[in-house]
Order: C-alpha cells, then sequence, then structure tokens
C-alpha cells in the first residue's frame, strides 16, 4: 500500500492532508475546553449546536463550492482555504462570547466544505491508475482513523505542558504547513471545464447532485451513506452512554470503545486494496451495509442484557464490527465516484457526495441523541438499525448487478435523446442531431450512459 507514496505529488498532498487531520484534532479537543470556560455547564449545547453548525456549512457550501471549483485552480482554491483555516483557528483564542463561536466554526468549515472535494477530486488525475488509487483511498482511510486516535492522546500530552489556548497555535500551524505542502505540489493539468448551456447559478450549484441521481450507482451510494451515518452516529453519540451508564465503566474506557471503532475501520483498511483486486466494489459495498444490520442485532442483544462482564469486550467487539462494516462502504467510495463522473465534473461529483454525506449525518446525529435520551438506548438501536436496514436494501434495489469495470480509457462517439437543452452533460462538442445531441468522450457508467 506504501508504494504509491512513492509518487512525490501523491506524498505531498497525502502529508498535508495528515497534517491538517491532526491540527484540527487538537482543535476539536481546545474547542470543548473554550465552551467549557465560557459556557459552563451549558458546554454540551454550545457544542451541540457547533456540530450542527459544521454540518450545515458542509450541507450548503460544498454544492456552491462544486459549482465554480472546476473553473478555477485547484492549487489556488485548496491554499486559500488552508489560509482560511489557519486565521479562523488564530482567531479562536480570543473569543469570548458563544455567538463567536458559531461564526467561526461555520467560517471553518466552510474553507474545509472548500477544500476536501477539491483536495478528493485532484487525486484521481495523480493517480490514473485504478490499483494506486485503491491504495490512495486506503491511506486517507487509515489517516482518518489514525487521527481520531492519535489527536486526543497528543492533546493530552501537549496539556499536560501547556494550556488549552496553545493548542488553537497547533491547528494554525497544521493548516499552514499543508498549504506549503500543497504550494510545492506539481499538480496534474486541470480538465477543461465546459460551460453549460444555461448559465443559471442554481444548473451549477446542483449539477453534482443531479449527477447522483441520474446514475444508478451514485443513487445506491446515496442510499450507503445512510447506512454509514446511522452505525457512526450511535457509535459517536452513545458512546460515553453505553460505556458510563449501560455499563458503568470509567472515564478512561471512552477512548478505548472509539479506539475499538477505528481499530475495526483500519484493518479493513489495510486489506481493502487486495480484495478489489479481484471483488467488485458492489459485492464490498453492499455486504458492508447489509453487515451493519447484523451488528445493530447483536448491540440490541448486549443493550437488552442486565448484566455480565461479557458485556464489555461484547461492546468492543461490537464497535469494531461497526468500524469494520463503515470502513467496507465508504473506503471504496471514491472508485465509484471516479468511475460514474467524466473528468470535468468530477469536483462537482465529490462535492454532492461530501454535501449528501453530511446530510445522513445531519439526521442521524441528532435522532441517535434524542432517542437515546428520551426513549432509551434500545429504541434508538432498533431506529437506527431499521435505518441501516432500509438503506442497505434499497442499495442492492438501486445497484445493477451487472458491472462494466473501466479499466482504461474509451472515447466514444454516441447520442443523447432523453436530455434538454442547457443539461451540463452537454456543455463542450455537443451537436444537436435530429431529436438528440451527439458527442464524444470516454464513457462512464451512469444513468446518462446505459449498459452497453
Amino acid at each position: 500500500m506504501l508504494s504509491v507514496l512513492r509518487n512525490r505529488t501523491y506524498r505531498r498532498l497525502f502529508t498535508a492532508q495528515v497534517i491538517a487531520l491532526v491540527g484540527t484534532g487538537l482543535a476539536t479537543v481546545a474547542l470543548g475546553l473554550l465552551a467549557y470556560d465560557i459556557a459552563g455547564a451549558d458546554a454540551g449545547s454550545v457544542l451541540g449546536t457547533a456540530l450542527a453548525i459544521k454540518m450545515l456549512a458542509y450541507v450548503v457550501i460544498a454544492p456552491a463550492i462544486g459549482a465554480v471549483a472546476d473553473r478555477l485552480p485547484r492549487r489556488a482554491l485548496m491554499v486559500g482555504s488552508d489560509l482560511t483555516r489557519a486565521a479562523v483557528a488564530l482567531m479562536l483564542p480570543f473569543v469570548d462570547q458563544v455567538w463567536q463561536i458559531y461564526v467561526l466554526i461555520f467560517l471553518l468549515q466552510s474553507a474545509s466544505a472548500a477544500f476536501t472535494p477539491t483536495f478528493q477530486a485532484v487525486i484521481p488525475d495523480v493517480l490514473p491508475a485504478e490499483r494506486d488509487y485503491t491504495q490512495a483511498l486506503s491511506l486517507s482511510r487509515l489517516a482518518y482513523d489514525l487521527e481520531s486516535l492519535f489527536s486526543p492522546a497528543l492533546a493530552a500530552a501537549l496539556l499536560s505542558l501547556i494550556t488549552y489556548n496553545w493548542l488553537f497555535l497547533g491547528t494554525v500551524a497544521g493548516f499552514l504547513a499543508s498549504a506549503t505542502l500543497v504550494t510545492s505540489a506539481v499538480l496534474p493539468k486541470q480538465v477543461a471545464a465546459t460551460e453549460p448551456r444555461t448559465g443559471s447559478a442554481y444548473a451549477k450549484a446542483t449539477a453534482g447532485t443531479r449527477l447522483f441521481f441520474a446514475s444508478p450507482q451514485l443513487r445506491a451510494l446515496l442510499a450507503l451513506n445512510l447506512a454509514v451515518a446511522a452505525a457512526s452516529a450511535m457509535v459517536t453519540v452513545n458512546s460515553v452512554v453505553y460505556v458510563r451508564d449501560q455499563l458503568g465503566r470509567s472515564a478512561a474506557d471512552v477512548p478505548l470503545a472509539l479506539g475499538a471503532y477505528g481499530a475495526g475501520s483500519m484493518i479493513v483498511a489495510l486489506l481493502l486494496p487486495r480484495v478489489l483486486d479481484r471483488t467488485s466494489d458492489r459485492t464490498v459495498m453492499l455486504r458492508g451495509a447489509l453487515l451493519l444490520t447484523l451488528v445493530f442485532a447483536g448491540l440490541g442483544a448486549v443493550t437488552a442484557a442486565d448484566g455480565g462482564d461479557w458485556r464489555w469486550p461484547a461492546l468492543l467487539l461490537t464497535w469494531a464490527a461497526f468500524g469494520a462494516a463503515c470502513s467496507m462502504v465508504l473506503t471504496p467510495a471514491g472508485r465509484l465516484i471516479r468511475r460514474s463522473a467524466p473528468p470535468e465534473q468530477r469536483t462537482s461529483a465529490f462535492a454532492a457526495q461530501f454535501s449528501l454525506s453530511h446530510s445522513c449525518w445531519l439526521l442521524t446525529y441528532p435522532l441517535a441523541g434524542w432517542l437515546g435520551a428520551i426513549a432509551g438506548l434500545q429504541a434508538a438501536v432498533v431506529s437506527l438499525g431499521a435505518i441501516a436496514l432500509g438503506a442497505g436494501l434499497l442499495a442492492v434495489r438501486l445497484w445493477p448487478s451487472r458491472e462494466r469495470e473501466v479499466t482504461e480509457s474509451v472515447v466514444v462517439e454516441h447520442e443523447h435523446t432523453d436530455l434538454h437543452d442547457g443539461h451540463p452533460h452537454l456543455g463542450g462538442d455537443a451537436v444537436q442531431v435530429g431529436n438528440g445531441w451527439r458527442h464524444s468522450h470516454d464513457l462512464p457508467l451512469d444513468g446518462l450512459h446505459a449498459l452497453r
């Protein structure tokens, strides 16, 4: 897997991603302490609102950025986003009002919503070979999982030496280092964008979302995102409730539970490059989604049990299984998007994935918390498990069983008879012929290009 780091451009971009993730992790710890200093016992409410603002920024800003990102220099967009995030992090230590936290969090996450889809869209161009790109996706998954384990530990070590306000400077340094590395990387030539025949801002902002709804595989990915969001919300929101209240264990065991989730995800991310050499994305991703339902059933048994020392290792195993199943779905998702979107639409497609997936979390995060608090953990398990099951079955139905795996570019001249004048796909060299439009390009496997 590490062989892809021999590519100098990818190595610098991956290092930039890792450093920025660590900086973000430090900011997460510091923000919690800052909220407690300002709001005291209401810190949880402040953080909950900040999390909702974060998701709102992702859902709203990412499509807007995707509408113009392919017409802007990608390096400038990513560096500008890093510099914006660094500037916001630099202001956080001077905050003394709750509303200021909300404003700065919105600005910070809006910049992240610009950076991440652009970064994701660059990698397929840097690593055009399918095997190399798969390894890069696994490394990215590992980076996210390791950050969730490493950043809190690093923050704890630093807090023994300095006050939490200094952690924000670590965040600033991380974003500045990321900007420097992106600046030094030699990016591939950007594919020229094609103007939609209608110049409306709405058409541009929704181009990626419409591509998702037009493609059978990407429609299935929407359902898979919901299944993953149901499981990850259960882990993120209710881990502390299970450990402290349900099992009566110490606060020190909460990171162990979250670490089990990360460990399961990392193990699968390490194994997937070889698995995907001989197994289709569809098989891996759908099995991962259906596995989530089985894990929810196991969690229901743990939740219903009255007592027993076995419940703690069972919870760790359940959380690890959740992590493994989620990784089976999330890691190959980039391959699916790359295969389904033409190069000039990749930024919009990745922005749509970023926005739509976080829309799912925006639904499941509060659902997991409210159900757990009002109706009990068992009600949360049943409800979120039902969502995961329904989403998984929907994905199976939406995703055609006969896949055409694209291993090389094949330019084909073809006609579209069902697209309206102004459709984004008709930009460039499309010529009206009879009742349709004729043009040539690499044929992705999506809703606009039927299996042949």
